[in-house]
């Protein structure tokens, strides 16, 4: 952790704590433990899948790859790091914490997953993680109570500031990531070619990535969540368009990233700068107090005016389009999540800490964030317009096919679709598009 970082790691602590402390309270419990996660076995195997810590866990350290710890915190007391080190001449174990954070903690080193039962103090403690039933026979925990989730999950949604230096970190590793990954694209490689190039240029292993790679080359880019890597590679007379929807970690938190790029300088070449324009559009309409729904709402009656300039819709407005629900077609998916620990961050549909929330929009189900945003906030603005030959099928049987040029969709087909992504955090005036700086910054 480097100077600047361990500085405001400081501050990310001293808020840990408070948040802890209210929740604590509210929830009528002495202690919080917070378990880092256990290691699973596949199936009839000795081989375990890859580890990923509880989020939770990792909102207090940056351990992202050591199962079996704890983060041990009562109110007033310096937090407690039980760091799971084994006698293991199989495995690299993980190393004794040295960096800078850990003067933030007392560290108990443990060889035994079992030896953390006696680290734990007397009280009632609220266990926050995976539950076991051997962790019953340890004390008075009560597994993941819902006042004290409900009341951390609230708070998370206002990051940090070493929580924003960490996406910005994670924005950068990702679009270092995404200019190789198009500049595999322009030189012919296949899909998986794409995802490895990917993987170096962003400088993470397949399993530290914050979520599957969708590396999607012609058609496929149809589908929303696309994780088959293609080996073979396309004759260039028949590669059309790549979407590429991939993200960085930095310190256990994402990035979310997603661009489209198209062969030619044709016309789906001229409907993604469309695309991209419309998406800048609705990232400068974050600042603080804007409804999130609004913006989701804005992005369809965009797609609706994309879709009657360029001729797929006709003989009816844009208005028309909404209304009629003839853009869900095209974009049937929301605008956008929370970010941060995880890809789809928690908290999306509180209207405050007790855990009530707010409705989606009547005829939007996969939207999956309903709060009016404030400084500190970090979202995705992610609108698409696809050709999803399941979704054209409905739509031709509708009432609606009479307003749709169909030879227009049937020939668009073959480019699967468009996506564009950024990550933007709501400031006091307005809005930092973190992911647009760092492309900026790493070219």
């Amino acid at each position: 952790m480097d100077d600047a970082l361990a500085t405001i790691y400081t501050a990310h602590v001293t808020i840990q704590k408070l948040r802890h402390d209210r929740a604590l309270l509210e929830g009528k419990f002495d202690h919080v433990a917070i378990f880092s996660g256990a290691l699973h076995y596949q199936l009839f195997d000795d081989m375990s899948y890859p580890f990923k810590p509880n989020p939770h866990f990792k909102s207090w350290v940056p351990v992202t790859d050591n199962p079996n710890c704890f983060v041990v915190y009562t109110p007033n007391v310096k937090p407690k790091l039980i760091y799971w080190q084994p006698v293991d001449y199989w495995h690299k174990v993980a190393e004794t914490p040295t960096d800078r954070w850990t003067e933030k903690f007392d560290i108990v080193m443990i060889a035994n997953p079992d030896d953390a039962k006696a680290h734990l103090p007397s009280g009632r403690i609220a266990f926050l993680g995976e539950w076991d039933e051997r962790f019953a026979s340890w004390g008075d925990l009560t597994p993941n109570p819902e006042p004290i989730l409900n009341s951390l999950h609230w708070d998370r949604a206002w990051k940090t500031e070493y929580e924003i230096e960490c996406l910005r970190r994670a924005n950068e590793r990702g679009a270092r990531g995404h200019l190789a990954a198009e500049k595999a694209f322009r030189g012919g490689a296949s899909e998986f070619e794409i995802h490895v190039d990917y993987l170096a240029a962003s400088d993470h292993a397949e399993e530290e990535l914050p979520y599957g790679n969708i590396i999607a080359l012609n058609e496929h880019a149809s589908t929303l969540h696309y994780y088959h890597h293609g080996r073979s590679r396309l004759d260039k007379k028949n590669l059309w368009s790549f979407l590429i929807d991939a993200g960085g970690s930095y310190n256990g938190y994402a990035s979310d990233i997603t661009r489209t790029y198209s062969t030619h300088k044709d016309e789906f070449h001229d409907l993604i700068a469309a695309m991209d324009e419309m998406q800048l559009a609705l990232v400068d309409a974050i600042r603080p107090k804007v409804n999130y729904p609004d913006v989701h709402l804005l992005s369809h009656r965009k797609v609706a005016e994309i879709l009657a300039r360029f001729n797929f819709v006709r003989d009816i407005d844009a208005d028309g389009i909404v209304e009629r629900r003839i853009s869900s077609t095209f974009l049937p998916h929301g605008v956008g999540h929370y970010l941060g620990l995880q890809v789809h961050d928690v908290g999306g549909f509180m209207a405050d800490r007790s855990g009530k929330t707010i409705p989606k929009p009547e005829g939007h189900p996969y939207l999956r964030l309903t709060r009016v945003v404030e400084p500190g906030h970090v979202f995705t603005i992610e609108p698409g317009l696809y050709f999803i030959d399941t979704l054209l099928a409905e739509l031709k049987t509708s009432e609606n096919a009479k307003f749709v040029n169909w030879e227009k969709v049937g020939a668009f087909r073959k480019y699967g679709g468009i996506r564009i992504e950024d990550d933007v955090l709501v400031t006091e005036t307005g809005h930092e598009n973190l992911t647009r700086n760092a492309f900026a910054n790493v070219a």
